[in-house]
């Protein structure tokens, strides 16, 4: 990552001209409840969604949005009569998304859910700005091409999700050279303590009430499977050069412990809040200062115990997954990611049961070649193709009734 902070506007100056990418989502709804908060600090240039028009529009008439985007062109009609007499500017489509992206701002969240949000990310990190990245998958599946773009455009990539946002703040000041491990933790999800058959029974309302996260139904999933664990490791592994034998993960049922960086020296150091995604996403878009947010408060005292152990692996193999296809590189990522996707998709639509969903990623992995990407084209290509055979499998699977 560099850490350039050119961008930032002096204290008591203009205010910081951001876009959102994936604004309708659970991050960016937070990332504008953030705005809402302290509206003089902020100009929104853009906010982009998929398909939610109504939604985008009020967030953009809220928020006084110069742009509003869907991705979806089906969609743009009702954007457009929904912004009716608001002076703001509607677009719809792959490529307004893209025009988006590369708005000149002093900072862009993306969090556009999905490989979907790849393209858009790479454009904005081309114009070398300052990029809180949220989306799980863009480094998942082109983690080198994002770094690598990023060095060159002299682009500032700041971590979203809790986990890599915790490790980057204990690395503050401190010399990747001197630290031993990088430490992940993880809540469990809702079936830490569930055995083999009754996971076998698992519903789809079972798996998407997490008991410590208000989260959108596919990241719910992952968790419930540990896959979004397995998937973060990869991300781990990019954002801050780690290898895959110095990157662990410990079950942390609190999620107040968002992950730790050990040291050569023995020292670990912490970065500990509440289980609240407004507190690294605050960290982000005040960085390098600290934006106030009062109902975040941390009272470790109600708190009382902190309690730590490692995954079972037998209990959720997608972490075992997640570090094989990070050891064998190329196109092994974006296979699991791609895979995952559909499986998760087919669980929450019925079609798939719980303990398949890793089956079938598992199986992907095994029939296809790992295959070095070398462009986007070539990524989107094995992403694809993932896709299809993970679609195949599945609908394999109904026609037996496995």
């Amino acid at each position: 990552m560099t850490a350039s902070i050119s961008h930032l506007p002096p204290t008591g100056r203009a205010p910081r001209t951001i876009s959102v990418l994936g604004a309708t989502g659970s991050v960016g709804q937070s990332t504008l409840d953030l705005v809402r908060a302290e509206p003089a600090a902020f100009r929104v240039a853009a906010l982009v969604a998929c398909s939610q028009a109504e939604r985008l529009a009020q967030d953009a008439r809220e928020v006084g949005a110069e742009l509003a985007v869907v991705a979806d062109p089906e969609a743009y009609g009702r954007l457009k009569d929904a912004l009716a007499g608001s002076g703001i500017e509607a677009a719809a489509g792959p490529a307004a998304v893209l025009e988006a992206a590369s708005r000149p701002v002093d900072w862009l969240m993306s969090a556009i859910v999905g490989a979907v949000g790849l393209a858009p990310t790479l454009e904005a990190l081309r114009q070398g700005r300052m990029v809180a990245i949220a989306n799980k998958e863009c480094l998942v599946c082109a983690g080198s091409l994002l770094m690598g773009t990023a060095k060159a455009a002299g682009a500032t990539i700041l971590p979203v999700d809790s986990e890599h946002n915790a490790i980057f703040q204990a690395l503050a000041g401190h010399d990747v050279a001197d630290v031993d491990r990088l430490i992940l933790t993880a809540s469990g999800g809702p079936f830490r303590d569930l055995d083999q058959a009754a996971m076998a029974r698992v519903t789809i309302a079972q798996a998407l009430a997490h008991p410590n996260w208000s989260m959108g139904a596919k990241i719910s999933v992952d968790s419930a499977t540990m896959m979004n664990k397995g998937l973060e490791l990869i991300e781990a592994h990019h954002l801050f050069a780690m290898p895959e034998p110095r990157l662990e993960v410990l079950v942390h049922p609190q999620s107040v412990v968002h992950s730790l960086v050990a040291f050569k020296d023995g020292s670990q150091l912490a970065q500990l809040g509440v289980p609240d995604m407004r507190v690294p996403i605050a960290y982000c878009l005040g960085w390098p200062r600290r934006l106030d947010v009062a109902d975040t408060r941390l009272d470790l005292a109600t708190v009382g115990r902190l309690d730590f152990r490692a995954p079972d692996p037998e209990r959720f193999p997608a972490l075992g997954l997640a570090r094989q296809a990070l050891a064998a590189g190329g196109s092994r990522p974006i296979t699991l990611n791609a895979a995952n996707e559909v499986a998760v998709a087919a669980f929450i639509a019925g079609r798939l049961r719980f303990l398949d969903i890793v089956a079938v990623v598992g199986d992907v992995l095994a029939r296809l070649p790992g295959d070095e990407p070398d462009s986007i084209d070539d990524i989107l290509g094995h992403d694809g193709e993932a896709r299809r055979l993970a679609h195949t499998l599945i609908a394999e699977r109904a026609a037996i009734g496995a």
